[in-house]
């Protein structure tokens, strides 16, 4: 990249910009996710459907990272000695996390799985202290971590009762966040040398390639009947997909991990919001409360000082 890009990406503006833009991406995938399940008929316990359909729109983000290579830097071949990273991050960051976030996501609302997925804020914390020495675990950031996990204990409690519980819903979607995060900071160390759009791109069509042939051995590889709307959504999907993760990553490129996830609060409350509207999800006071830790959790855990 160029040096006016790189000062675009660690200008506080920038960074900001291009953070408050990928949240807003991600935190739509929600309830778009969920209006492809309604649209093309995947039940809760199709689980070889709902990894195909992540295939599907993961190979096709793959592709639109690969057209704008091509585009760009009128090249698309794989790099010596690069397969090795393009396998850790495409196995962390597409093949585990999706297949998880995808069967989580039957299993809960909207608004649940936007609030867990706040969660990886605070994995990355924890990831971070052990695996940089400038990026260390204190008791601020410890305090951050105890709010925002009650948080995501409290995000259960969809109907408005107390329910301090994790079913197999929300324990898909914790590990599937945890994938995430650990497969971001991988993307990051690795993305100085090969590249960050080259390795996002190979990546997840590597790691939707593994999707595609899981969901294929149990669905067949075109058990829907995709109308007007349904091909939309997977384009959009596949597009916030192409779009978030190559900015994130560049961000997390040039950036400490720490400094960047602080904006990651803005993904549940942009799914929250999203999905209230347009799942007509019912917004109860516990809820308000879960989403609030969260927010406050990842806030004080990427705060420089303590409030």
């Amino acid at each position: 990249m160029s040096l006016n890009t790189e000062r675009f990406f660690t200008h506080r503006a920038g960074i900001a910009t291009v953070a408050v833009f990928v949240c807003f991406l991600w935190g739509s995938a929600f309830p778009f996710i969920k209006l492809s399940y309604e649209l093309l008929d995947i039940r809760q316990n199709e689980f070889f459907e709902q990894i195909l359909f992540a295939g599907y729109r993961f190979f096709l983000a793959s592709l639109m990272l690969a057209a704008f290579l091509i585009i760009k830097e009128r090249r698309f071949v794989l790099v010596k000695g690069s397969l090795p990273a393009v396998m850790q991050v495409g196995f962390f960051q597409t093949t585990l996390q999706y297949v998880l976030f995808y069967i989580g996501l039957s299993y809960s609302t909207g608004i649940q799985g936007s609030i867990i997925a706040g969660s990886g804020t605070f994995f990355s914390v924890i990831l971070a202290h052990y695996m940089y020495s400038n990026d260390r675990m204190n008791r601020r950031r410890l305090v951050g971590l105890l709010l925002g996990f009650t948080g995501v204990l409290l995000a259960s409690s969809t109907k408005g009762t107390l329910r301090l519980s994790i079913g197999l819903g929300e324990l898909a979607l914790l590990v599937s966040a945890f994938s995430n995060s650990l497969g971001g900071i991988l993307a990051k160390n690795h993305a100085v040398a090969t590249g960050t759009v080259y390795l996002t791109s190979y990546q997840m069509m590597l790691g939707s390639v593994v999707l595609l042939l899981l969901g294929a051995s149990g669905a067949g590889w075109q058990p829907f009947h995709f109308n007007g709307l349904a091909l939309v959504y997977l384009v959009y999907l596949a597009f916030l997909s192409a779009v978030g993760f190559a900015l994130w990553n560049t961000l997390l490129k040039y950036n400490k991990v720490g400094k960047v996830s602080m904006y990651f609060f803005l993904v549940p409350v942009f799914g929250v919001l999203l999905s209230a509207m347009m799942l007509h999800e019912v917004l109860h006071g516990i809820i308000f409360v879960a989403l609030l830790l969260v927010v406050l959790g990842i806030i004080i855990v990427n705060r420089e000082k303590m409030l």
